[in-house]
């Protein structure tokens, strides 16, 4: 079985190419669900996001008197954190992001080659991907067979950023953090061009399922 990556910058378009991979039955794992999974109450990454980032991050609940909000305990249980406050923070600071990073990418890693090995005994796929935005910078590339990279223009990335509700600052800062998708292109063993219509992409997507099979 071929373990394949694909990425791109964000607001790329990677997550429909991911959509129309699976829409053709290929298994897609997606990176980036399963860090926000791996830092809710109870799980592994949870305890240590809040301790390096602070209870301000961590969403309040009042308690059954309606005046004590409830942060967090080391016992796994506590109020979920506010994703967007933490997005906040890392953005606008390198080294923050980092260390957020460090703190959920081996999680990640570990699941995601588990995963792999459980379908390649299985047997029954051609091919499985990873998605990732992050995939290159947290050094995936040694654990796969290729990589996918889905790119669309820089102008297309900040006007889709914005309709999602980012302004202009928060979006060049999220795009900026990740590696230039020129970069990215230079690993990549495909590319699939999201600058384009929807039926551009899904053809393009298609002929990449078809050299697969």
């Amino acid at each position: 079985m071929l373990k394949l990556g694909l990425t791109g910058g964000i607001a790329s378009g990677k997550s429909t190419v991911a959509a129309m991979l699976r829409e053709r039955g290929f298994d897609v794992i997606d990176a980036d669900s399963l860090a926000r999974k791996l830092i809710e109450p109870g799980q592994p990454a949870y305890d240590d996001v809040v301790r390096e980032f602070g209870p301000g991050i961590v969403t309040s609940h009042m308690d059954s008197g309606g005046s004590t909000p409830t942060v967090t305990s080391n016992s796994g249980t506590g109020a979920p954190i506010d994703r967007k406050k933490l997005a906040t923070i890392v953005f606008a600071d390198r080294a923050k992001l980092d260390r957020l990073n460090a703190i959920t990418h081996p999680r990640v890693q570990e699941n995601i080659l588990r995963q792999f090995d459980d379908w390649t005994r299985d047997g029954k796929r051609s091919a499985a991907f990873v998605e990732a935005a992050l995939l290159v910078e947290a050094g995936y590339p040694k654990y796969l067979d290729g990589l996918v990279v889905a790119w669309s223009t820089q102008e297309q990335q900040l006007e889709r950023l914005r309709a999602r509700g980012l302004s202009e600052e928060e979006a060049r800062n999220r795009i900026g953090a990740q590696l230039p998708v020129a970069e990215k292109l230079k690993l990549a063993t495909e590319t699939i061009d999201c600058s384009g219509s929807l039926e551009g992409t899904r053809r393009q997507v298609e002929a990449l399922a078809a050299k697969l099979r």
